[in-house]
């Protein structure tokens, strides 16, 4: 705070000396050689510029202290300083950038709002005519329908993304956290996948026991619905099959979702968890979006959730969720 005050001071300091020293100079010159009142006046205009500086410092000194100290809430902003014109500005400019800033935030919340109920009516109105296409096909089985029907279902799921992802930014004010059972929450997400398990040929091998755990009931079972989703579609295949079982751990409960896939290979596994990355894999099967793992890991940390994979190339991918009691 000093150092601030005497680097603020220093040009009036200098100012000052030079001038004095060219006073004085200039009196010598004249032919004044008093040298013991020439001394008694430098060191009087050094005195009252020392009184000067502390009357200054300590009239300011809420004012440099303001300056030099870390804000920890936006409420010190409206702390007084002092009586100085100087000091009343900047508490004025401070209180009106935070009025804009304020102002600013509003507005953005307002647009994501609208975004995000945009977002809500239109994906239910996309759901509409779907749910019409599945009722007019569910009693055809001929290989026709049954494509149209895996093109349903693929749109229910990238609407149910998009959805998901909208909700994701307003994720404090969409979830409730209560105790859920872990093999319901499962067998839902395996029921949700089941079109899917048949037409890619792999089976589930569910070994999950009935625990609670805390969490949010809709959340989980997307977050099941993600990674059972990538397990069939990199797993298809005759004899695959995507073992699903919980283990107790010291500090709780783990899932583990393994499948029988084409792994990932180790210079992608770092990455895996970032946003549109589709890797190698992704060269292969063009549908990846490169979001799924993203969503999972945003949503396991927004919910206290821990999420780990583990995968090589050829070998498969083991994805666990910890349940932290």
């Amino acid at each position: 705070m000093v150092r601030l005050f005497l680097r603020d001071q220093f040009p009036l300091i200098l100012i000052n000396f030079i001038q004095l020293l060219l006073v004085l100079f200039v009196v010598w010159m004249s032919g004044f050689q008093q040298f013991s009142l020439l001394i008694y006046a430098l060191f009087l205009g050094i005195f009252l510029l020392t009184i000067y500086l502390v009357f200054r410092y300590i009239t300011h000194r809420r004012f440099y202290h303001r300056l030099t100290r870390q804000i920890s809430s936006l409420d010190e902003v409206f702390e007084s300083l002092d009586t100085a014109p100087v000091s009343a500005a900047l508490s004025d400019l401070l209180k009106a950038q935070h009025r804009l800033y304020v102002n600013d935030m509003q507005q953005q919340e307002k647009k994501r709002k609208d975004h995000l109920t945009f977002i809500n009516q239109w994906v239910h109105q996309m759901k509409t005519p779907l749910s019409v296409v599945e009722l007019i096909i569910q009693d055809r089985d001929d290989e026709q329908m049954m494509s149209i029907q895996e093109e349903t279902d693929k749109l229910e799921k990238g609407l149910e993304m998009v959805l998901y992802v909208a909700r994701l930014d307003a994720f404090e004010q969409d979830f409730h956290v209560q105790p859920v059972s872990l093999k319901a929450a499962v067998d839902e997400a395996i029921q949700d996948n089941k079109r899917l398990f048949i037409k890619n040929q792999v089976y589930p091998d569910v070994q999950v026991s009935p625990a609670m755990v805390e969490s949010d009931e809709k959340w989980l079972e997307f977050i099941f619905n993600q990674v059972i989703t990538n397990g069939i579609k990199y797993s298809s295949g005759i004899g695959k099959k995507i073992s699903i079982y919980d283990q107790k751990t010291e500090n709780g409960i783990d899932l583990v979702i393994q499948d029988m896939g084409v792994g990932i290979p180790m210079t992608d596994l770092k990455r895996v968890f970032d946003p549109f990355f589709t890797g190698e894999n992704g060269r292969v099967y063009r549908e990846s979006t490169g979001m799924g793992l993203y969503l999972v890991k945003e949503v396991c940390e927004k919910l206290g959730h821990e999420v780990h994979i583990e995968s090589a190339q050829g070998e498969g991918t083991l994805v666990k969720i910890s349940f932290i009691s």
